[in-house]
């Protein structure tokens, strides 16, 4: 062991895949099959090469013809490959197999596995990079029931081989990582980037179930991945399972309401639906393919510098109980965001907020990084099939409501501002509730933490129970009893 010299910083030593693979080959009771599709055997390679593979591997393949593979796991109904369902399908089946032909005597105390990847990788055309799902099912005692982690990755290298050797590695990461920190979820996570960097592949998506992440609560998995780099955006549906952006926003309408949520209030609820109706009755957008999204931005998630899970986990509680999908994601200014949604759909997409948030986006600080400064920013944002429904603000000290007619700009962005307005890209939402218009999340923290009454009134039906059945955002049960 080496020295430690007085000034020495505590340096966290990775294993390398080699040495990963090995301890797990070194293991006699883990024990498992390898499926892999669109990329070669590349982590398999990883457990072959590093030694004493022949007590881990039961069997390692890769159905690459379709007709193989659907002959061993079936048409799928969409007739795609590189589909979260078709990676549950080959996991339960090679799972299945083992189970049925080994004999659990003779193979007394062993743990099965089944790890199975279903990719794509770059074109040769270079213009799509290409994708896939990556799971695996596992056992950490011969006598429970499987878990499960899977993933969804995108690569950003440009180079077939390369993308390859990435695969590897992320696929004996999350092996070991499953075995061995199965009860630190969220190392777990970050130990999918060992020996690898975020330039190389892009983790979007990450679902754990079974008995050991029983405790696990996916929402705050998804909004670590935004948090530690690994992807700038994430989304989540009511049931709390993480969504794949890509699946879910593929060429539909989409209308995005942006906030803190802290928490959800009547005017969000009743922005919301106003703006889906003027959506909704625009002659591009159908119904039926029509996305409603609550998006919250890492910085809207900070509080006292750092980011509170609990709070988190709080405000996405009252979302998902109000049947929303949930999106987190890094793009703090509105076209980063619409240039993200573009990437899935050429339909329209509608941003609904309030005129005080609509009049920062003309403030020309947030577009100092750009080369093209604001007119870049808005080129962005407005040249895509967007529109902005606008929801009043009643003026706190004069009364006076502020909609898009009289609303204050800088003056040099009154010109930029009126081609805008004029072109039909900013609409205002009319039929709003007057008397909800001084509702603010801010104001209702306060009540909350003050012990005041009356802030129930200013949020939806159920939330309320909720605040204070789970003493969310400093609710004190003791402080409202004191008051009856």
């Amino acid at each position: 062991m080496a020295l430690k010299l007085k000034g020495d910083i505590e340096i966290h030593d990775v294993p390398s895949s080699k040495a990963k693979a090995l301890k797990i080959n070194l293991n006699k009771y883990i024990y498992g099959t390898f499926a892999e599709i669109g990329a070669g055997q590349e982590t398999v390679r990883h457990f072959f090469r590093s030694g004493g593979a022949s007590g881990t591997i039961a069997k390692a393949m890769s159905a690459y013809d379709k007709h193989f593979s659907d002959a061993i796991y079936g048409i799928e109904e969409d007739e795609r490959y590189v589909t979260q369902e078709r990676l549950k399908k080959m996991l339960h089946h090679e799972i299945k197999l083992i189970e049925d032909r080994l004999n659990r005597k003779d193979h007394h105390g062993k743990v099965f596995f089944s790890y199975a990847n279903t990719v794509t990788t770059i074109d040769f055309a270079k213009k799509f990079k290409g994708h896939g799902w990556v799971g695996l099912k596992f056992q950490l005692d011969p006598l429970e029931d499987y878990n499960e982690i899977i993933l969804h990755v995108r690569f950003k290298e440009t180079d077939v081989k390369l993308q390859q050797e990435t695969l590897g590695v992320l696929g004996v990461n999350l092996i070991y990582g499953a075995f061995y920190l199965n009860n630190k979820p969220k190392e777990l996570l970050k130990s999918l980037y060992d020996n690898l960097h975020e330039v190389q592949l892009e983790i979007d998506m990450i679902n754990f179930s079974g008995p050991r992440f029983s405790y696990v609560d996916n929402r705050l998995m998804s909004l670590l991945l935004v948090k530690n780099g690994m992807t700038n955006a994430v989304m989540f549906g009511p049931d709390g399972n993480n969504l794949l952006p890509a699946q879910q926003l593929y060429k539909a309408n989409i209308l995005v309401l942006r906030g803190s949520f802290r928490p959800v209030t009547k005017v969000n609820m009743n922005m919301l639906k106003l703006a889906e109706q003027l959506f909704i009755n625009e002659k591009k957008v159908k119904k039926d393919n029509t996305k409603i999204i609550f998006e919250i931005t890492l910085t809207n998630l900070i509080s006292q510098g750092k980011i509170d899970e609990r709070d988190f986990l709080g405000r996405a509680e009252l979302l998902c109980s109000l049947g929303q999908n949930v999106m987190i994601s890094n793009y703090q200014e509105y076209y980063k965001l619409v240039e993200y949604l573009s990437e899935f759909t050429k339909e329209r997409i509608g941003l609904a907020m309030g005129v005080n948030n609509f009049v920062q986006i003309f403030d020309e600080k947030y577009y100092r990084n750009l080369s093209g400064g604001i007119l870049e920013a808005f080129g962005k944002l407005f040249f895509k099939d967007l529109k902005v429904y606008l929801y009043p603000l009643k003026d706190r000290s004069t009364g006076e409501i502020k909609t898009s007619e009289n609303l204050m700009v800088h003056p040099r962005m009154k010109e930029l501002y009126k081609f805008f307005k004029y072109n039909g890209k900013v609409v205002d939402i009319k039929d709003y509730n007057p008397d909800i218009l001084g509702v603010y999340s801010k104001t209702v923290l306060e009540m909350i933490s003050n012990g005041e009454n009356g802030w129930e009134e200013m949020l939806p039906n159920g939330i309320p129970e909720i605040i204070k059945e789970e003493r969310l955002f400093g609710y004190s049960k003791i402080k409202f009893e004191n008051l009856k």
